[in-house]
């Protein structure tokens, strides 16, 4: 049986599957990371930096 052919040819042409713009598409991104990250720990308290005193060697 001989392969059959489509009517349209070998080279077919990509066709846009939406209409969604890129700004809206990287607007969505950009809300869903901002909706899916969870919020940062609170920072822990700074602690009065003092010059340790050196210790000699024994």
């Amino acid at each position: 049986m001989p392969a059959t052919q489509n009517s349209s040819g070998s080279t077919a042409q990509p066709q846009p599957l939406s209409g969604v713009s890129m700004r809206e598409l990287l607007a969505a991104c950009a809300a869903a990371a901002a909706v899916s990250t969870p919020p940062r720990a609170p920072a822990p308290p700074r602690q009065s930096e003092q010059p340790r005193a050196h210790r000699e060697a024994a």
